[in-house]
């Protein structure tokens, strides 16, 4: 049991209450508690004033020999009963706890070892990988860190889109235009740069569409040279993924793919027509969900070319069957929030009783407007690195003008993935992002730069402290400083932090957390002169800054961010 958690429940065993009676919360000011008991709901059940409930808990509790231990004050302050935290108890409780657990400290038990899947990242090969895609595999790639931390036995999987119309508009642009094959940038990043232009040429080009439907079937025969070409081409998109993934350290169980599933896909289709699930309507095939106020859903074109529902279906399957879920989570954006309920309903009446969720998120957009694949109109995954490596460049060479070519760089391309990744987590996945370079670049803000200089400044510290006094006594009773215990208490809420955010899905509550750790220990750092501090006190002062490292340590691997020992 957590620290924090340990102490709510001795309050609640001591003043007898139902647990769910007990709402704690932490007062907004250090002067008037550190853990505070609401006695409103109380008041409801026994119909008094939640200010006499507050005053009858007090007399029971304030002579508590086994609590006294644990608080050096208990008082009243309204409805509230307040809680100071003995100091002393909080400090070497805390810090034990953050030594013996090390890079567990903040995990839980509590998914039960339950085995999740998460699928994110769904790309489609043949386009471009873009900024808005690199929110989709930060917050999936953070989820999954979340509930694996809070005990998920969690499969991170990718569905790649190989097999759409999108592929035959590219390779049919692709064989229009030879120079795509001269030019020098790697040929997964021109097919998305080749796609772009497809859809400009196609707009009001009735030829141009017939002429691409009639490759996408040959593709869909499994034969030709346009197969050929595609799977060639396919390859391209693929390495580049892969070459991204890595870059970010992005690590999936297994990757799907639209052609491997399509043809089952098209199989349930056929059962689900005799089923009467799907019908046909003017030369398509569709699921009309109006009955369950879901619209209509086409599956086959007039064309007869499959829609993504009939590779989902196949996938959908393939997951449960082979892989014995309890969950299966689809991190897609909003703008397919319709079609996942859509695709839910379907499953559902095929008799898939499973528990499927839809995390959507909203938007990235630039200062100029809102992104487009189809249009060009988008900062690509490594024009964005580029624009934020030539920011944090400047600004490594003036801070460090001593340090060799080698090891800016090293320590440019850790933050410039770190802001990525901060950027896209830090705001709530349901608010827009309007990605600023400039402003996600600076070291005083909130900012992955901010969080990465605190924690380096912190090595710095302790590479500078002489370990000469190891067998002074560690008294925890001379962390007296209000920052000190200021510290304490944040480090005591981040496992409470990271259930949260494993519950809600949202990692933007452990950046926020991150940040704020990071100011409260940079105004310890300027208030407090650690290294000048008697031997006594240096000690454990020293051990407090370890423990304030460590927890730095585990939210950013949280976030898929690695730390920088210096900077």
């Amino acid at each position: 049991m957590v620290f924090l958690s340990e102490l709510k429940s001795k309050i609640i065993q001591t003043l007898e209450l139902e647990t769910e009676l007990a709402a704690f919360s932490y007062p907004p000011q250090s002067n008037l508690g550190d853990l505070s008991l609401s006695c409103f709901a109380l008041a409801k059940i026994r119909h008094q004033s939640p200010e006499k409930i507050a005053q009858e808990l007090l007399v029971k509790i304030k002579n508590n020999l086994e609590l006294k231990k644990y608080f050096s004050t208990i008082k009243t302050v309204g409805p509230y009963l307040n809680f100071f935290i003995s100091s002393e108890y909080l400090a070497t409780r805390l810090i034990k706890t953050i030594q013996r657990e090390k890079n567990d400290y903040g995990t839980s038990p509590t998914g039960q070892n339950q085995r999740v899947m998460i699928e994110y990242s769904n790309g489609n090969t043949h386009k471009e990988y873009h900024v808005g895609h690199l929110r989709n595999i930060s917050y999936g790639d953070a989820i999954s860190h979340l509930l694996t931390a809070s005990g998920y036995q969690v499969l991170p999987v990718s569905y790649i889109n190989d097999f759409g119309i999108h592929v035959a508009k590219t390779i049919w642009n692709w064989q229009r235009h030879p120079v795509y094959n001269e030019r020098p940038e790697p040929k997964g990043y021109l097919l998305g740069r080749c796609y772009a232009q497809a859809s400009q040429l196609l707009k009001d080009n009735p030829s141009g569409k017939l002429e691409v439907t009639a490759l996408m079937k040959e593709i869909e025969s499994r034969q030709g040279k346009n197969y050929q070409f595609w799977q060639a081409s396919r390859q391209w998109s693929i390495d580049y993924f892969n070459a991204i993934y890595q870059e970010l350290n992005i690590k999936f169980a297994h990757i799907f793919y639209e052609s491997e599933v399509v043809n089952e896909g098209l199989k349930i289709v056929k059962n689900l027509l005799a089923q009467g699930i799907l019908k046909k309507s003017q030369g398509a095939i569709i699921a009309d969900l109006e009955q369950y106020d879901l619209g209509v859903l086409p599956v086959i074109r007039t064309d007869g070319t499959a829609l993504y529902v009939v590779a989902d279906l196949a996938l959908a399957s393939e997951k449960f069957q082979k892989y014995n879920l309890k969950q299966s989570i689809y991190i897609v954006d909003v703008r397919q929030s319709l079609y996942f309920k859509q695709l839910f309903k379907i499953l559902e009446l095929m008799g898939y009783h499973k528990k499927l969720l839809h995390l959507t998120y909203d938007f990235v957009t630039l200062p100029s407007g809102m992104m487009s694949s189809r249009s060009g109109n988008i900062i690509t995954y490594q024009e964005l690195k580029d624009k934020i490596s030539a920011q944090l460049l400047l600004e490594t060479k003036q801070r460090h003008a001593g340090w060799n070519p080698a090891k800016i760089t090293k320590v440019v391309n850790n933050l410039t993935l770190a802001t990525i990744k901060f950027e896209m987590l830090k705001v709530n996945a349901h608010k827009i992002i309007t990605f600023d370079i400039t402003e996600s670049t600076k070291f005083d803000g909130y900012t992955a730069c901010y969080i990465q200089y605190t924690y380096a400044r912190w090595r710095s510290v302790l590479r500078k402290s002489v370990w000469t006094d190891l067998l002074i006594k560690t008294d925890y009773q001379k962390l007296t400083a209000k920052q000190e215990k200021l510290l304490l208490l944040k480090m005591a809420k981040y496992p409470e932090i990271i259930s949260e955010a494993a519950q809600k899905y949202n990692p933007s509550a452990l950046t926020k957390y991150l940040f704020e750790l990071a100011q409260l220990s940079n105004d310890y750092y300027h208030e407090v002169n650690i290294l000048k501090s008697s031997p006594v006190i240096k000690k454990v002062r020293l051990i407090l800054v370890r423990t304030i490292t460590q927890v730095l340590v585990n939210g950013l691997d949280i976030l898929g961010i690695k730390v920088l020992e210096k900077m």
